[in-house]
């Protein structure tokens, strides 16, 4: 796993990176127009990076790299300016409602794994992970109305779809939070098992 973790962990940022590239060089293409591009071409990458560097900063002598978790994190940047590239937003009805309820699912999955290595029980892990996926579901949406629903023409559905999302993202994140808290075999403290050597 550990080579094609690497692989794969590698994948999803540099992809997402060159997507979001593309988008601040190219502004004027209809899919990345009104879509803030500029604040995610700084928080994504920061995002990326946040399970390297925790993990260097608090695991690494502790544990091998979480490639599981790494991936299921950055894969909902990825799909997002994916989505955007491809003018899905725009061209696609379900798209958007689609994004909230998978991409919750996946980085909720990504806590619900690092919740494991500690000696919580399920139903603690659960709330947990469920409480990470409500708040960042909020966050979102908030900064998604700071950046640039008011001046788009969202603005008039913007109640309705903002309150969809967050429900749609609470959904995805009850639903990995369960699974993840309840997978069978791996006991906590050995969910990502430290390399030999």
């Amino acid at each position: 796993m550990n080579r094609l973790g690497l692989g794969l962990t590698i994948a999803v940022k540099v992809i997402t990176i060159v997507l979001l590239a593309w988008a601040v060089l190219a502004p004027d293409l209809p899919q990345f127009q009104g879509k803030a591009f500029a604040g995610r071409a700084v928080a994504y990458p920061v995002a990326l990076s946040l399970i390297p560097a925790a993990w260097w900063l608090f695991g690494r002598n502790r544990i091998g790299f979480p490639f599981a978790v790494d991936i299921l994190f950055g894969l909902p940047f990825l799909i997002d300016v994916a989505g955007n590239a491809l003018n899905l937003y725009d061209t696609v009805e379900w798209w958007d409602d689609a994004n909230h309820l998978v991409n919750w699912a996946l980085h909720t999955g990504a806590i619900g794994l690092l919740l494991r290595l500690g000696s919580w029980g399920t139903a603690t892990r659960v709330a947990l992970a469920f409480g990470y996926a409500v708040t960042s579901a909020v966050l979102w949406e908030l900064a998604e109305y700071v950046t640039f629903v008011p001046n788009s023409p969202e603005a008039a559905t913007a109640y309705a779809d903002t309150l969809l999302d967050i429900a749609l993202g609470m959904v995805g994140g009850l639903a990995a939070a369960i699974w993840t808290a309840s997978l069978p075999g791996v006991a906590p403290d050995r969910a990502v098992a430290k390399p030999d050597g």
